[in-house]
């Protein structure tokens, strides 16, 4: 299962990315918009996990992409912010899959990946 993760803070990139390889995942990082929609024009990952910090609607930029490019992709938000706790953000994206705080933990966060990519 590949999986691309679209997250500006390198370590906490780097956390979620060896869990995640360990559930399996082949893992590409990458920490801009423009950087993620480029990897989606060449790349076919079942999951994108996208941080909805990006700036200027940055996240939803790539799941909009996604939803044309790669419509078959699943897109795990992760959020500090308490904005979407409601469940919005399933009206703002098509494909949005789950939303999570960033602050989960790396090897829950891996499962609800590695539970998307099987159903991708």
């Amino acid at each position: 299962m590949d999986v691309l993760i679209v997250e500006p803070e390198a370590a906490l990139s780097d956390l979620w990315a060896r869990h995640i390889a360990r559930c399996g995942g082949r893992v590409a990082r990458v920490d801009t918009t423009e950087a993620a929609i480029a990897h989606l024009g060449a790349h076919a990952p079942a999951v994108i996990v996208v941080d909805l910090r990006l700036p200027e609607g940055g996240a939803l930029a790539v799941a909009d992409y996604a939803s044309y490019r790669r419509p078959a992709a699943r897109v795990v938000f992760v959020t500090t912010a308490s904005f979407f706790a409601d469940g919005s953000i399933f009206r703002y994206s098509a494909n949005a899959a789950a939303c999570l705080g960033t602050d989960v933990a790396p090897a829950d966060l891996a499962a609800v990946v590695a539970w998307h990519g099987r159903a991708a």
